[in-house]
């Protein structure tokens, strides 16, 4: 027995010290009090690349050139002590450390820092609230971060590498105002009350020529949804800057694309400015919060009331403020991506409140094509449904249909970046949004993030409450008179992330409505990638700069024709 006990031991330690033949590579890293001399919270990421281009933490994406992130929870981490990475630490694309191939890497450590919030809901969570970055955790303030150092790697080293995160992101200066952009910032009842802390809602605001000189005009408001604004992009008083060092856009295969961007936005400003451009009023809505840069602008478990919040209390005080007319029919919605599914969202849930929305390659739309997953009828969100084969699901495709990552591997990125739901990223967002709250105080999955398997209960409470298809066929018949010529959509149909998909099938319901009929439009681009926004005259690559004056005549057709009598038609038309 002395001798069996004897060979254990020697076999545990040979495990413990390496010499079992596992890979035993292990980082360490740490903050000093320098950084903090108070215990912190968040994600804890190790980041490693080949690529000595930019710094690691800015190389973590979901195509082909992404570079190697691993990440574990830090719960109250005293200054000094080590955040362990291990060959058990989940990682993407490679799943572990174990699988590194020996070489020469930067490496870089960073800590996304997590808030503690005390919710009405009665949960306690952490999470990480944004700071005027519209939730990045590469560049949120705050976030301590290492100078990247070229270290060689070998997996069979025991020796740890340490980290010390020397650097702190610093915080980032307001943008300053205008005369034609204005900031404002508005502090939320609805939405403090949920969080259990000051929450705040602001909005970029874009006046239009002669605010100042004609104080009697009253004018249209138009809500342009997306993500999070720093300012009102798109827009400059001046011509291109001469000494502008051209770069080139792999999207769209074009040098020197951000001097056309410059153009576009000198162009907006002189139509903007112009003798015959109608005079609106348009806003870019901030509402960044703990999961997201921007709160998809409907009310949500996870999130709070910020459907009601920016409906009731945000745009009455901007339309006061700025004197817009403040009746819905002189309020109009507009956006791409993200924003497109805001703007029909929006118009959808609140009928009464909008006279028109114009959605631009939305967001899924239809929840039977989730991109490419019908939530409720697929098994598993990664893989096609078979007894025998394993075939992957595509996530993302050029105008050729040439696939750069798939479904799966998005969201390990995702995963890595955060657990339960916190990655600041687009699978994680709309499970945010969509989904009830779970009994931990965080989203409810729709599926599981590591095997792809589906919740259908959980598909279930988003086909009732967010399924924006279902509920225009559930509630057509009280909907249909309230949204009659309110519903325009434009999509690509060769939409990277496949949003056409979902689309189609609200297209195959709306052109059959009757009593009434929806009388509306559905547009589709030939070949055309994310972001197309109905204009057939134009490459996308140019036609996404001009968002802001694609809808302009159909809101005023739609005002003329739908405004109440004696409505202010001419005030604001000077």
């Amino acid at each position: 027995m002395k001798k069996l006990t004897s060979l254990l031991a020697v076999i545990l330690f040979a495990a413990n010290s390496g010499f079992a033949g596992e890979p035993s590579l292990k980082f360490m890293i740490s903050f000093p009090k320098e950084q903090s001399t108070q215990a912190l919270d968040g994600r804890m990421l190790l980041l490693l690349s080949t690529n000595d281009e930019k710094e690691p933490r800015f190389q973590i994406v979901d195509g082909p050139e992404t570079q190697l992130a691993f990440g574990i929870d830090v719960d109250g981490l005293q200054p000094g002590e080590k955040a362990l990475f291990d060959a058990a630490v989940f990682g993407y694309p490679l799943r572990s450390l174990a699988e590194l191939k020996p070489g020469e890497y930067w490496v870089q450590g960073l800590l996304h820092i997590y808030e503690t919030f005390h919710r009405a809901d009665g949960h306690t969570v952490k999470l990480p609230m944004d700071r005027g970055e519209g939730q990045h955790w590469n560049r949120a303030p705050g976030n301590l971060y290492s100078t990247p150092q070229k270290v060689r790697i070998d997996p069979r080293e025991n020796t740890p590498i340490r980290i010390t995160l020397d650097q702190k992101i610093p915080p980032i200066a307001p943008p300053k105002d205008t005369k034609y952009i204005k900031h404002i910032k508005m502090k939320s009842e609805m939405l403090s009350k949920f969080w259990g802390r000051p929450m705040y809602l602001g909005a970029v605001v874009l006046l239009p020529e002669g605010f100042d000189a004609h104080r009697e005009a009253r004018y249209p408001l138009v809500i342009n949804h997306g993500h999070f604004p720093y300012t009102f992009g798109g827009f400059r008083t001046t011509p291109p800057d001469p000494d502008l060092e051209p770069d080139y856009s792999k999207r769209f295969n074009i040098h020197g694309y951000n001097r056309i961007a410059q153009e576009h936005a000198y162009q907006f400003y002189k139509e903007w400015t112009g003798p015959d451009f109608p005079r609106m009023v348009i806003i870019k809505i901030q509402h960044a919060n703990p999961y997201y840069d921007d709160s998809y602008a409907v009310n949500s478990e996870n999130l709070g009331p910020y459907g009601d919040a920016i409906t009731y209390e945000l745009l009455p005080f901007i339309e006061k403020k700025f004197r817009c007319l403040g009746e819905s029919w002189a309020r109009f919605l507009y956006g791409g991506s993200t924003g497109g599914w805001e703007a029909l969202a929006v118009q959808v849930l609140y009928p009464d409140d909008y006279n028109g929305c114009f959605a631009a390659c939305p967001d899924p739309i239809d929840f039977r094509a989730y991109t490419i997953v019908n939530i409720y009828q697929h098994k598993n969100a990664y893989y096609l449904d078979s007894a025998f084969k394993r075939t992957p699901r595509p996530g993302h495709r050029n105008y050729l249909g040439e696939v750069t990552s798939t479904l799966q591997e998005m969201n390990y990125r995702e995963l890595v970046l955060g657990t339960h739901s916190r990655s600041g990223q687009q699978w994680d967002i709309w499970e945010a949004v969509y989904s009830p709250v779970g009994d931990d105080g965080y989203p409810k999955r729709i599926w599981d993030k590591k095997t792809g398997e589906i919740d259908h209960n959980v598909a279930a409470y988003w086909r009732e409450n967010y399924d924006l298809g279902y509920i225009l066929r559930r509630d057509w018949k009280t909907l249909g008179p309230r949204l009659k010529g309110k519903i325009h959509i434009y999509c690509g149909d060769m939409d990277n992330y496949y949003l056409n998909n979902a689309v189609y099938l609200v297209e195959d319901f709306l052109k059959n409505t009757g009593n009434p009929f929806y009388d509306g439009e559905v547009d589709y681009g030939d070949r055309a990638e994310h972001c197309w926004n109905g204009d057939h005259t134009r490459p996308n690559a140019t036609s996404r700069l001009r968002y802001h004056q694609m809808y302009v005549d159909k809101i005023l057709k739609r005002m003329e024709l739908s405004a109440p009598s004696g409505a202010d038609l001419t005030s604001w038309r000077y």
